[in-house]
């Protein structure tokens, strides 16, 4: 429908509706029924500092909106702390909440009949549940992320969240005084904001900016600063803007704006949980994308930026240094980016780009040029083999031994391979198999970062390889290879891993290969059961009944 004809379509009805009562119940005068419904879906919580601080640009944004001349209506949705529930048995409602978000903003767009929606969050699911949500409703829409920590500092050091996950293992390896351990757990977190480094959080909402969905700079912003809410309140005028012009995100989300903000994820050095999430966000468009999608835009997009994990550099870093935008601008005179993509604000990638200089500030050394790429190809790395038949993703940055082949430690929980890693039964040239943790397993595919994160504070993770069905936390680097599909709970060959037996991991190869003739493997899966589901109602049970296999996105609808 053109411009107001969502909203007079309840509002107004066939011509005087008893629906108008519950708008005057709201404040509503007889004029604002010829004005655009612009639904605000906020995701504040003090449940999380990534989502604490939201309500301020909740807040700008409407004050904008009803400037502009249309109505704001707020609605809520909800988040899972991925910090806070590592390693416990929340983490397995992290993956789910991001559908369950998308739910939200679907069933709300379209339940009340918006003429537009501005999606607001913080948190690692945050961002693709909103956009999955935007675009199933494919009402106008834009995304405005809370912003990022500012970075925690202990003894001259800058600290994120995952300093206090690797403080663990090397606490308990006795390598860390209690002092300096406490020191960087009381200091890792200073403020509201969403996890500092190139972690999930900021991997996708600075994505969004490539995809057309987003204002640029917008992604780096601190959420403490003035300049946070000042773009709170300019993506609200942007988004009525795109309501009476009536663009829509299936016009912007395209297969080659999904190439564009998978290039400029490689190009960041992102979080292998992109992988996952644009999967996720192509379906919902209606875009086919798939595994080797993201195997095709690795080989021809190096990495030009030093952030952490495997760098050196913060989100904040990156904003100081020029942003995304001038990530971008290197992409595309390296002809690595589509400039012709449409944006929110109706013009073009190339033309938000124009102003920008060619080559970064020689000041900084947080973004590179092209020829002084990092890496000269992508790091989130497509690994097959017998097992991973489906595909496997790694992070192959930062990585100084990028091949290992070793026995299998094999662990069907999160709680037994910490067990053993911090009493020192995994050694030197291991390889930890975590199964049963995909997202029919697990269920909801949680994440590794306490072992991983355990094994680097124990100094192994350069030495040790992590396969698993789960996935890994933006904060995660060393040989860890996730995503493994089929998954163990469906018998995928993970499920017929024994103790002792020899994986192989290969970078170079992209390969993920269990050592072990088919005909023996054969015998295995003549006598492998699946188990029991773990939850047979509620939310988990039903995510594990629904939920399609890690390489097709863990979607559920």
């Amino acid at each position: 429908m053109p411009f107001n004809e969502r909203s007079k379509h309840i509002t107004q009805g066939v011509a005087r509706s008893p629906n108008r009562a519950m708008y005057y119940a709201l404040g509503y005068e007889k004029g604002d029924f010829d004005k655009p419904m612009i639904g605000i879906a906020n995701g504040h919580s003090t449940i999380t500092p990534c989502n604490a601080g939201l309500q301020p640009l909740a807040d700008a944004a409407a004050f904008a909106i009803k400037a502009a001349g249309a109505n704001p209506q707020m609605f809520g949705t909800p988040t899972i702390s991925d910090g806070m529930s590592m390693g416990t048995e929340g983490m397995k409602y992290s993956l789910v909440s991001r559908e369950v978000i998308a739910d939200c903003v679907e069933t709300s767009v379209q339940g009340q009949w918006m003429d537009g929606v501005l999606v607001l969050g913080g948190c690692d699911k945050n961002m693709p549940g909103g956009m999955i949500g935007i675009l199933r409703a494919n009402a106008p829409a834009i995304y405005v992320y809370g912003g990022t920590i500012k970075p925690g500092r202990w003894k001259g050091e800058d600290l994120s969240i995952v300093s206090a996950f690797e403080a663990v293992g090397a606490f308990m390896a006795g390598t860390m005084s209690e002092e300096d351990f406490e020191g960087i757990e009381r200091h890792a977190c200073p403020s509201n904001g969403s996890c500092g480094g190139m972690y999930t959080a900021n991997t996708m909402s600075s994505s969004f900016e490539a995809l057309g969905m987003a204002l640029m700079y917008s992604s780096t912003m601190a959420n403490p600063d003035r300049e946070k809410v000042d773009s709170a309140a300019e993506s609200g005028r942007v988004l009525v803007e795109a309501v009476k012009g009536n663009l829509r995100p299936r016009d912007i989300v395209t297969r080659h704006s999904i190439e564009n903000a998978v290039a400029l994820i490689m190009a960041l050095g992102g979080s292998t949980n992109a992988v996952l999430h644009y999967l996720a966000i192509a379906h919902a468009a209606g875009v086919d994308w798939t595994l080797d999608d993201f195997e095709r835009v690795r080989r021809k997009v190096p990495v030009l930026c030093d952030l952490k994990p495997s760098g050196k550099y913060m989100a904040v870093d990156l904003h100081q240094a020029g942003g995304v935008p001038q990530v971008l601008k290197i992409l595309l005179n390296a002809g690595l980016v589509r400039g012709e993509c449409l944006t929110i604000t109706g013009r073009t990638l190339a033309e938000e780009l124009v102003a920008l200089p060619d080559v970064p500030r020689a000041d900084q050394d947080v973004i590179m040029p092209i020829e002084r790429a990092l890496y000269r190809e992508g790091h989130l790395a497509i690994l097959r083999g017998n097992l991973a038949e489906d595909g496997a993703v790694a992070k192959i940055t930062g990585v100084k031994r990028p091949v290992i082949s070793g026995p299998a430690r094999v662990f069907d929980d999160e709680q037994s391979a910490m067990e053993a890693i911090l009493s020192d039964r995994i050694k030197p040239g291991d390889v930890v198999v975590l199964r049963y943790l995909g997202p029919k397993g697990g269920p909801g595919m949680p994440e590794m970062l306490a072992p991983t994160s355990a094994l680097v504070g124990r100094g192994l993770g350069e030495s040790v390889g992590l396969v698993t069905d789960g996935r890994f936390s933006g904060g995660t680097w060393g040989m860890v290879v996730g995503h493994v599909a089929p998954e163990a709970y469906v018998g995928g060959t993970i499920a017929l891993v024994e103790e002792g037996d020899t994986i192989t991991i290969d970078a170079h190869e992209l390969l993920l290969r269990l050592e072990v003739d088919d005909e023996e493997l054969s015998r295995r899966r003549a006598f492998w059961k699946p188990p029991e589901p773990r939850y047979t109602r509620g939310v988990l049970a039903k995510f594990s009944a629904l939920a399609r296999p890690a390489n097709e996105g863990a979607i559920t609808g």
